[in-house]
C-alpha cells in the first residue's frame, strides 16, 4: 500500500514532461478535453477502458456516465481479455451468464477435471479446498489435463498432456465415446436439452475491420451425434497426443453415474481463438450426462480478477452490454433509460469497439481520447508494439487512474491518483456469484480518491451531475441500490445493501431472504417452474432448455513451422499478479521471482544446447526478446512449447504475442502463437 512511489498527486504532461498539479486542475482538464474531443470528432471519439479490479459501483458509474450521459458505447474493461469466452459460453448454453453452482461444489464433488488450469498457483485458496476434500475422502480424484507439468500436476492423481488447440478435439472425442457407450442421461436430454449448430471457419480477427455474426440454428440429436463421428480415439490422439486409453478413461469418469464431477477452467480455455466453443463443449459434456446444477456437479469457469464477474459481467462494462441486457435490445435500452432517467434515444443501439478494436481505433485515430482506470494495458495488450505506438501518436489524449507508476502511466497526458480498496467503500462480485461489501478502513494518501469519485466529479463538471444526484456520503449505497433495480425479476435478484453490510457476502440469486446456490434446479431455485425438475429459464425462446452445440476442431491461426518451430504460451506465476504493478513492489515477492523467464522442456533445451539460466532469444513475427531459460524449475512444458510469464514490465512478452481472438467473445488468445528460440 505504501511503496515509495505511490501516486498521491495528480500529474499533467506539460511540454512533454509530467508535473504534479492540484487534483481539481487535473479533473478540470479531463472534463474539458472530453468535451472538446466530443465537439470536434463526435461522441464515439472518446472512450473508457476499465477493469475487473474496479469495485461494482465504479463500473456502474462508468456505464451510466458513458452510455447514459455521453451516449457512447466506447466502454470496455480488461475482463474482455480474461472472461469474455466464459460469458458467451454460459449465455449460448444456458441463456444467462455466470456459473450454475458455487464453491461448495469443491467440497462436495469427488472428481475434478482441470482443463488447462494451473489452479494451485492461479486459484490457490480454491485448490486448497479441493485438496482438503481429497484429504478427508480418499475417493476424490484430480485429473490435470494440461500442456505443462505444474504445481497443480504434483497433487493430481493423473496428468494427461495435450497439444495446444487440441482441447476442441478431446472434448468432442469424449462426447463421441459417451454416446457410443450409452453413458448419456437420456431422460435429462429428452426433457431439458436442445441441439444447436452455428457457423464454422469463423476467422481469427487479425485483419482490420473484421466482422462476424453467428447464425445459430436448431438441429436434431441425430445430426449432433453424426458430427461427432470423425472424433475417433485414433483421430483425437493424432491431433492432441492424448492416447485412446486416456480418452476413454476421461469419458468413463464423466459417464460414471457414481462420479460427482466438477470441470474447472480459466485462461487456458478462455484465452483461445475458439474459447466460446471450448466453453460450450465442456458444458455439452456435463449436459450429456445430466451433471449440472447439482451439488458437486458443475461445469465451473473460474475467474481471475476479484470483480471481473460482479463489475464487468454483471454491471455490463463492455461495449454491447447494459447493467441488464444489451444495447441492441429496445426493451433493455428502455429499462436503462427509465432507471437512469435519460431519454431512451441517448443510449446508442449499436456496439462500437471491443477491447482489441478499441486500441486499434486509438491507433488509427477513430478514437482520440481514452481514460484508463485500474489496469495496465501497455503491458497486457497482445501485439503490444502496435498499441503502444498508437497510444503515443499525435492527437491522442490518454488519462490514466492508478496507484503506482506503470508503463501505462508513462504514456499518459493526465495521471489521477486512485484509492485502493481498503481506502474506500465498495463492493466486489466473485466467480460463485457472491457479492461482498466492504467499508472504508483507512484514508487514502494525498489527493487519491476512488475511481468512482473521479468519474462522478468529471461527469458533474461536464454538466451531467443529474446522473449522480445522490449525497456523496451515501453514494456507494445509493448507486448499488439503483443498480439492483436492473435485476429484479430477471433471474439475477440481488441482496439489499443493508444485508450485504451484515453478511460476509451473499450469493445471487437472492430470493425471499435466501441465496440460491444452484441455479436452474427446482430443488434449490424458486425461479424454476414448479414440476420442471430443471428449468433453464434463461433460454425463454428455446422452451427453457439448455443448448448443446456442435463445435468442431479448428486449427489455431498461427502454427509452428520450420521458421518458428515452437508454441509460445504466456501466463501468471503465484508470486506476481497480472502485470506486477503491486506485487513487484513487495520485497519478498520480488526476491522470489525478480524477473521473467522462459520455461523449456529439457529435451528441447538439450537439442538447442541450452542450459538452465542461459539466455535465450525468443522471436515471433511481431518482435524479439531475450530472457533466461528455466529448465525443470517449478514447471515443465510439453516438448515443442515454451512458457513465459507476463508480469515483468522490463521484459514485455506481449510484444511477441498475436492479437487473434475468438470471433464470438472477442477475447484474445495469449496461449498460442509460433516462436523461434535461439541460444543468445
Amino acid at each position: 500500500m505504501y511503496g515509495a512511489d505511490r501516486l498521491t498527486k495528480a500529474q499533467i504532461r506539460k511540454n512533454g514532461v509530467l508535473v504534479e498539479v492540484e487534483l481539481e486542475e487535473a479533473l478540470d482538464l479531463v472534463a474539458s478535453k472530453m468535451t472538446e474531443t466530443i465537439k470536434e470528432y463526435g461522441k464515439d471519439s472518446v472512450s473508457m477502458y476499465g477493469s475487473g479490479q474496479w469495485a461494482i459501483v465504479d463500473g456502474y458509474a462508468a456505464s451510466k456516465f458513458m452510455k447514459g450521459g455521453i451516449g457512447t458505447n466506447n466502454l470496455e474493461a480488461n475482463a474482455r481479455l480474461c472472461m469474455a469466452s466464459a460469458v458467451v459460453g454460459f449465455l449460448t448454453t444456458f441463456g444467462l451468464d455466470e456459473p450454475n453452482g458455487c464453491y461448495d461444489d469443491l467440497d462436495q464433488g469427488n472428481t475434478f477435471i482441470l482443463w488447462g488450469n494451473n489452479m494451485a498457483e492461479m486459484h490457490p485458496v480454491l485448490y486448497s479446498r479441493i485438496l482438503e476434500n481429497k484429504r478427508k475422502n480418499p475417493e476424490v480424484k484430480i485429473i490435470d489435463l494440461t500442456t505443462r507439468y505444474t504445481r497443480t500436476s504434483q497433487f493430481a492423481d493423473k496428468v494427461i498432456y495435450f497439444n495446444p488447440q487440441s482441447d476442441l478435439a478431446i472434448a468432442n472425442g469424449i462426447l463421441k465415446i459417451i454416446f457410443e457407450n450409452n453413458w448419456q442421461d437420456n431422460v435429462f436430454i429428452e426433457n431439458h436439452v436442445m441441439f444447436k449448430e452455428g457457423l464454422t471457419n469463423l476467422g481469427y480477427g487479425t485483419e482490420e475491420g473484421f466482422k462476424f455474426k453467428d447464425k445459430p440454428k436448431t438441429v436434431s440429436r441425430e445430426k449432433f451425434i453424426e458430427k461427432l463421428k470423425e472424433y475417433t480415439p485414433e483421430y483425437v490422439e493424432k491431433l492432441s497426443g492424448v492416447s485412446k486409453k486416456d480418452l476413454i478413461y476421461l469419458a468413463g469418469l464423466y459417464g460414471n453415474p457414481k462420479k460427482d464431477i466438477v470441470s474447472l477452467w480459466c485462461m487456458g480455455v478462455n484465452q483461445h481463438t475458439r474459447g466460446t466453443w471450448m466453453n460450450n463443449l465442456i458444458h455439452n459434456i456435463h449436459l450429456a450426462v445430466g451433471k449440472v446444477s447439482k451439488p458437486g456437479n458443475h461445469s465451473f469457469s473460474l475467474t481471475g480478477q476479484p470483480s471481473a464477474c460482479g463489475t464487468v459481467r454483471e454491471v455490463g462494462t463492455l461495449t454491447h452490454k447494459l447493467p441488464h441486457g444489451v444495447v441492441m435490445n429496445p426493451k433493455h435500452r428502455e429499462l436503462a433509460a427509465k432507471i437512469w432517467n435519460v431519454p431512451v434515444e441517448k443510449i446508442d443501439p449499436k456496439p462500437t469497439y471491443h477491447t482489441v478494436d478499441m486500441f486499434r481505433a486509438l491507433d488509427n485515430g477513430d478514437i482520440r481520447f481514452m481514460w484508463i482506470q485500474c489496469t495496465n494495458p501497455m503491458v497486457t495488450m497482445p501485439k503490444l508494439n502496435r498499441y503502444l505506438t498508437g497510444a503515443k501518436k499525435e492527437g491522442r489524449f490518454v488519462v490514466v487512474s492508478d496507484i503506482y507508476p506503470t508503463p501505462t502511466t508513462d504514456i499518459a497526458d493526465v495521471i489521477l491518483p486512485a484509492a485502493m480498496w481498503v481506502e474506500r467503500e465498495g463492493l466486489f462480485g466473485n466467480s460463485e456469484r457472491r457479492t461482498q461489501q466492504h467499508e472504508q478502513l483507512i484514508s487514502p494518501p494525498g489527493d487519491a480518491i476512488s475511481d468512482m469519485d473521479q468519474i462522478i466529479r468529471v461527469a458533474r463538471k461536464m454538466g451531467m451531475g443529474h446522473l449522480f444526484d445522490f449525497e456523496d456520503k451515501t453514494m456507494v449505497k445509493d448507486l448499488y441500490e439503483e443498480y439492483r433495480q436492473f435485476h429484479k425479476g430477471h433471474g439475477h435478484d440481488m441482496a439489499p445493501y443493508s444485508v450485504l453490510q451484515k453478511e460476509a457476502g451473499v450469493i445471487w440469486l437472492y430470493i425471499n431472504g435466501k441465496s440460491v446456490n444452484w441455479r436452474y434446479n427446482e430443488k434449490y431455485d424458486p425461479t424454476c417452474k414448479p414440476g420442471s425438475g430443471f428449468d433453464f429459464y434463461g433460454n425463454k425462446k428455446s422452451e427453457h432448455r439448455a443448448h448443446m452445440w456442435i463445435r468442431p476442431y479448428e486449427a489455431a491461426p498461427e502454427i509452428p513451422d520450420s521458421e518458428y518451430p515452437f508454441w509460445l504460451c504466456t501466463g501468471r506465476v503465484i508470486e506476481h499478479w497480472h502485470s506486477g504493478s503491486m506485487t513487484r513492489r513487495i520485497p519478498d515477492l520480488h526476491r522470489a521471482v525478480p524477473h521473467s523467464y522462459c520455461e523449456m522442456n529439457p529435451k528441447d533445451a538439450k537439442r538447442l544446447g541450452v542450459l538452465d539460466s542461459d539466455n535465450v532469444r525468443l522471436t515471433t513475427r511481431r518482435g524479439t526478446i531475450v530472457l533466461k531459460a528455466y529448465i525443470d524449475r517449478r514447471a515443465r512444458p510439453i516438448e515443442g512449447q515454451v512458457f513465459v510469464p507476463f508480469f515483468d514490465e522490463n521484459l514485455l512478452i506481449n510484444e511477441l504475442t498475436l492479437d487473434a481472438y475468438c470471433p464470438l467473445s472477442k477475447q484474445p488468445d495469449y496461449k498460442k502463437c509460433a516462436v523461434k528460440i535461439e541460444k543468445a
